[in-house]
């Protein structure tokens, strides 16, 4: 019985014809030497980001049903253009979209859950010896409307397509060589890790680390699926995502992360009483807002200011639904800075050790970097400052917690 493995390249394994014939190629190695093959491919290049740009330009404000249908065409490329390399190859192949793979979701367009996948259709074109290529990122609902699963949804409906098909390996590449203790483009000295646990990796990709999405780390965690993070550009083994991994005891920090991609919000005066806080959270959990830090200040006579950080994309969506809550509370002004990041140090040593936050905190008061805000959890460490020292913070943390000589 053959091997099944599904493998994911990202829109920079494929964002022209000479690396599409790169990751063709790849593909059918694994296949001549005895696997069933399931491709799943991100939209080519820039692509996504392309027609994100074409539509701002038609409206400020687009239905997001009509966003999905567009930003879904993008995976419909790759699909199509790596299962014409494979074939030209010699390698039987087929290219389908999430829907023909019967990837059904709910219907919260632009970020989708996945909640079924019926997986018939691959099944029957892998028994006829083929490659199945299918599109990321995309599924249907039961209405049959075109969804999309948010920046980085091709991880996930790798990794869900890894449980359905109970694959023997599921594998991530991307344009690096596995996960590292940091961004290599701001920390040239960062490291690449051999194994990270699924805790780690879920706090890393939820605080920043953009090289895997954090639902496909809860996904492939909840289900136990291995995942291999490798590079497409070379054959060297990348990192592995599991369980648990065996370590020194000494380790205390993993990694550091960056997210440049947040906003903060403050509305001000608002009446100190039970309720209000409620009232203003519940409005934005209705216009689909994830809210993430969130800190009030001390009240004075009977007002308190409010602040929280939102991702970066729904800063307008927020600002409207902020100043109308503002209005019905009789509360003060709204204002918003997006002009800021968030580091953490990421580690299931700090379960063990003391002193980790205050060894961050000077270590950031050192390279003069004022903290804004603080939120912890058992292995991580996370703090508001101003975007532009972060990449220093970056650096220093690194430097500090020694990941350079891990």
């Amino acid at each position: 019985m053959s091997k099944l493995i599904v493998q994911k390249f990202g829109g920079s394994s494929v964002a022209n014809a000479n690396k599409i014939k790169n990751v063709a190629s790849r593909v059918a190695g694994y296949k001549k030497n005895g696997y069933d093959v399931v491709v799943v491919v991100s939209a080519p290049g820039d692509t996504t980001d392309d027609l994100l740009k074409f539509a701002a330009k038609i409206s400020s404000n687009p239905p997001e049903r009509e966003m999905d249908m567009l930003l879904a065409t993008g995976e419909q490329m790759s699909v199509a253009l790596l299962a014409m390399a494979l074939n030209e190859i010699g390698c039987k192949a087929i290219s389908m979209t999430g829907w023909q793979v019967g990837i059904v979701s709910d219907k919260s367009h632009t970020k989708a859950r996945i909640v079924n996948i019926k997986a018939d259709k691959i099944r029957q074109e892998l028994k006829k010896d083929k490659v199945v290529v299918v599109a990321g990122f995309q599924g249907m609902t039961p209405e049959q409307d075109i969804t999309t699963l948010g920046r980085g949804g091709s991880d996930l409906t790798a990794v869900a397509l890894a449980k359905t098909l109970n694959a023997n390996e599921c594998e991530i590449y991307t344009d690096v060589e596995g996960i590292y203790t940091t961004d290599p483009r701001i920390e040239p000295k960062a490291k690449k890790i051999d194994e990270i646990t699924y805790d780690e990796m879920l706090e890393m990709a939820s605080l920043g680390a953009q090289v895997m999405q954090a639902r496909s780390i809860e996904l492939a965690k909840k289900f136990d699926v291995p995942i291999h993070v490798r590079s497409s550009f070379s054959k060297t083994k990348g990192t592995m995502i599991v369980k648990e991994v065996r370590r020194m005891e000494d380790t205390v920090v993993t990694g550091v992360t960056l997210n440049k991609n947040e906003a903060k919000m403050t509305i001000c005066d608002v009446p100190d009483e039970p309720g209000v806080a409620a009232k203003i959270f519940k409005e934005l959990s209705i216009g689909g807002i994830n809210i993430d830090m969130i800190v009030q200040n001390v009240s004075q006579k009977r007002k308190t200011d409010i602040s929280f950080t939102i991702n970066k994309s729904d800063q307008p969506k927020a600002m409207k639904l902020l100043k109308e809550v503002a209005d019905d509370l009789s509360a003060g002004d709204v204002f918003e800075d997006d002009n800021i990041a968030r580091i953490s140090i990421v580690g299931v040593g700090m379960k063990s050790h003391h002193g980790v936050a205050a060894l961050m905190f000077e270590t950031l008061a050192k390279h003069g970097i004022n903290i804004e805000m603080i939120s912890t959890s058992d292995i991580s460490i996370s703090c508001i400052i101003d975007k532009d020292k972060s990449e220093e913070a970056v650096r220093a943390l690194h430097d500090k917690f020694g990941l350079d000589k891990k």
